[in-house]
């Protein structure tokens, strides 16, 4: 990262929160910080992803649960809010989330060719582009590139627990504006659609809600992008009609009926996978497109998700 794209990210962010993002991720490479909550403190001193993935070897599902993480499906979801222009009346909204790039290259011409196949008007990626948190992340951003190149034209990314501050002039580089504490609008005849995103509320803790919000009249509709569902009251508090998150991949490995087995933050059950509402705000939790540590699910199968606005 240059000097002067450090001095535009600290603007952006904000000097405080700037600081506070490269404390941590000085702290994540030199392993004094976790981003672990309950049973993943544990991988401070076990290496939980291979000892999952020997498991799975000795029991002989592996392959299995790897065919199962590359079945991706394309989930519809419709939603109607109050404040919706009726010129954005269908519009058609993909989210992609947690896709962890440089996990299994395979998954990359998967969510390609679905892309291609889903007709949207626009797309948000709801962070964790990379899986490993050390080294180049050069592999992940090219294979991220070829899935940026089939989505619309108009797209917008935030950042996840994963994915560290200097990717971002690479993100925009090839075809990805990231929202850090930001807003974006779309207009259609002379009416607006907004998309605010918060960078990671979970890991980093360096969201600012307000600043997103700002500037957005009360009588608009928007939309808020956040990593993480843990911010859900703060998002009611300040009047979004919608946001949408990832991060818990809704348990990734779960019991039969999807029950999660663990989850990576701490929220009420209804916030880990797919709809919900809180104090007036419509919500939806991805179960993410790619997978974490180990390229297996079960029981719990990746998504794109099609969100589809209607006028209430």
């Amino acid at each position: 990262m240059t000097s002067i794209e450090e001095q535009h990210l600290r603007a952006r962010l904000g000097a405080d929160f700037f600081q506070k993002r490269l404390e941590r991720q000085a702290g994540k490479r030199a392993k004094l910080q976790h981003q672990g909550e309950g049973v993943f403190r544990l991988e401070r001193l076990v290496p939980f992803d291979a000892l999952l993935g020997g498991v799975f070897g000795i029991l002989r599902i592996r392959e299995l649960l790897r065919r199962r993480f590359l079945d991706v499906q394309v989930v519809r979801q419709e939603w109607r809010l109050p404040s919706l222009p009726a010129a954005f009346e269908g519009f058609r909204l993909m989210q992609l989330s947690d896709l962890h790039c440089d996990l299994d290259v395979e998954l990359t011409p998967v969510v390609e060719n679905l892309v291609k196949s889903t007709p949207h008007d626009a797309a948000v990626l709801t962070g964790d582009f990379r899986n490993g948190m050390e080294g180049d992340h050069g592999p992940c951003l090219r294979e991220l590139a070829r899935i940026c190149a089939a989505l619309a034209p108009v797209r917008f990314g935030i950042l996840g627990n994963h994915d560290f501050l200097e990717m971002v002039p690479e993100l925009e580089k090839i075809g990805l504006p990231v929202l850090l504490n930001e807003s974006a609008v779309l207009e259609r005849d002379g009416v607006r659609l907004w998309f605010s995103g918060i960078d990671d509320p979970h890991f980093y803790k360096t969201h600012d809600i307000a600043k997103a919000r700002a500037g957005i009249p009360s009588n608009e509709c928007a939309i808020l992008l956040s990593h993480s569902p843990e911010t859900f009251g703060e998002a009611a508090n300040a009047g979004f009609q919608l946001m949408l998150s990832g991060h818990t991949h809704g348990g990734q490995i779960c019991l039969p009926g999807g029950y999660p087995i663990v989850v990576p933050c701490r929220v009420p059950r209804k916030f880990i996978s797919g709809r919900w509402e809180h104090a007036g705000l419509k919500g939806y939790t991805s179960r993410g497109t790619g997978g974490c540590g180990i390229a297996a699910r079960w029981n719990c199968p990746p998504e794109i998700t099609l969100h589809i606005l209607r006028a209430a």
